[in-house]
This record gives structure tokens, sequence and C-alpha cells, in this order.
């Protein structure tokens, strides 16, 4: 892994299914994907392997706000979601690529996301 890798391991209380619609959802997404003290405004999403997105997020506190898109890599229905980001600003240059992994479990589901090429 990069050094400027981001992994995130959880289980949800939901099934797989569910899991993968909160992110093909452009409305479940906006709602949960903004950091805190964020919101978030899809402009367009066509969530299909090479479909691609455009959003940004928008400080509770200063209004200032950053827009990013992408493309979606890589779909497998309740199992993986793979895209890119790339960010509109100059200074946070590069292309990043999120990985998320679904795993039904006794309890729900076991999601792995890992967020790698970060901008500094």
């Amino acid at each position: 892994m990069s050094k400027n890798t981001v992994t995130l391991h959880r289980v949800l209380k939901a099934s797989p299914e569910k899991v993968f619609k909160a992110f093909s959802n452009t409305q479940a997404y906006a709602s949960w994907i903004p950091p805190y003290g964020f919101t978030c405004e899809v402009h367009h999403m066509d969530f299909k392997k090479n479909g691609t997105f455009k959003m940004s997020f928008t400080n509770f506190s200063t209004g200032n706000g950053h827009s990013f898109g992408g493309e979606f890599l890589e779909l497998k229905d309740g199992e993986l979601i793979q895209y890119s980001d790339t960010f509109d600003n100059p200074n946070l240059a590069g292309k990043m690529i999120t990985t998320v992994t679904l795993k039904k479990v006794l309890c729900g589901t076991e999601i792995n996301i890992i967020q790698e090429n970060i901008p500094e």
C-alpha cells in the first residue's frame, strides 16, 4: 500500500444488498458520505461500470466547498464497488482509487474500504 492510503473496516447491521444500494442511490449517498461538518450535493451519478459522477462537499460553518468527480471502475452487486476520484482543485492533484468490498456475515455486512493515492 502507498503511504497515502486509508483503510476502514466495519460490520453493519444491514444486508450487503442494502449497503450496496446506499452507494448506488444518489439521495442515500449524499446523506451519509460527507465528512462531519459538511453537506454533499451529487451533481450527477451514472452508477454503472465506466459511468461517471460529479459531486461537491460544502462546509456548514464557512460555506467553503470543493468539487470532485470520477469514474466507476468495477461494480459487483452486493459485493464490490471500485471508483476513481479527482478533485477540481489543482492543489489536490492526482487520482484516488477507492475500493469497497462487502461480505455477508451472521449479523449483517462486513465492509472494507481502502482509499489509495490520497492527495497531500
